[in-house]
């Protein structure tokens, strides 16, 4: 399995996108940070570098619901590091509410960001691996993506399920071939999309999600429940069980 050198993180500045990115540059890879925050990438930037002066890490504005910026910005990451490895699409949102409740703008927000300019992503993520005829793609979608979910979670949990769906497909059309895809499903690991809520089942702190997040990345697995336990069970019973159960588990 090649040692993917130069990695490319969208929404690098906050939650598990900061936390796996302290993890890479720990193991000595360089990065390729982008987010909408750039002074949140600063300080993350300085911090690496004192810790891991090695390594190069080179940030830049993104937005990714700028779909001509998402194919610049990887492009100009790719020109000045001379290839990309890997691609964490990363990036998303958690807003939403209850469909037919006159929020459709903050719906069609979530699905924009969290499916359309995942998709761009994707795109400019591929173009570069097909150039190259290498690379590795890692998706982060979400356990939502196994079952429909109810009020808030309802336009977010389909457009997880979507971007699985663009992976799972590339999956098929790259087997056999230099270009691996990975999808990750994490349960409810503790980040800024959901530090507000309470109460919530089995989550884990920042730092253990993303730890098994990378031990899964480097493994390059097609796909896998993060954390396994309880998650790896619990998206059996999701996709299997009556609807009425699911709700039940998911509280």
């Amino acid at each position: 399995m090649p040692v993917r050198k130069n990695i490319l993180i969208t929404g690098a500045s906050s939650g598990l996108g900061e936390g796996m990115a302290r993890i890479f540059a720990a193991k000595g890879r360089n990065l390729a940070l982008c987010a909408r925050r750039m002074d949140r990438l600063e300080a993350l930037k300085a911090e690496l570098e004192e810790k891991h002066p090695d390594i190069r890490v080179l940030i830049k504005p993104l937005d990714v619901a700028d779909y001509d910026q998402v194919f610049a910005v990887f492009d100009a990451f790719r020109t000045e590091l001379g290839s990309i490895d890997r691609v964490l699409v990363n990036a998303g949102m958690g807003k939403g509410q209850p469909i037919g409740t006159g929020y459709f703008y903050a719906n069609r927000q979530t699905a924009e960001v969290n499916f359309v300019a995942a998709l761009a992503q994707m795109e400019a993520a591929m173009e570069i691996f097909r150039a190259q005829n290498e690379g590795h793609l890692v998706v982060i979608s979400s356990m939502s993506a196994m079952r429909g979910m109810k009020r808030n979670l309802t336009t977010y949990a389909a457009t997880k399920a979507g971007i699985a769906m663009l992976a799972e497909g590339l999956q098929m059309e790259l087997a056999n071939t230099p270009i691996k895809v990975t999808t990750l499903f994490p349960g409810f690991i503790r980040s800024e999309i959901n530090e507000k809520l309470k109460n919530t089942p089995f989550i884990v702190d920042t730092e253990t999600g993303c730890k098994e997040l990378v031990k899964n990345i480097e493994k390059e697995v097609m796909h896998a429940a993060v954390p396994a336990w309880p998650w790896r069970p619990m998206g059996f019973a999701m996709r299997n069980f009556p609807l009425k159960i699911v709700d039940k588990l998911m509280g």
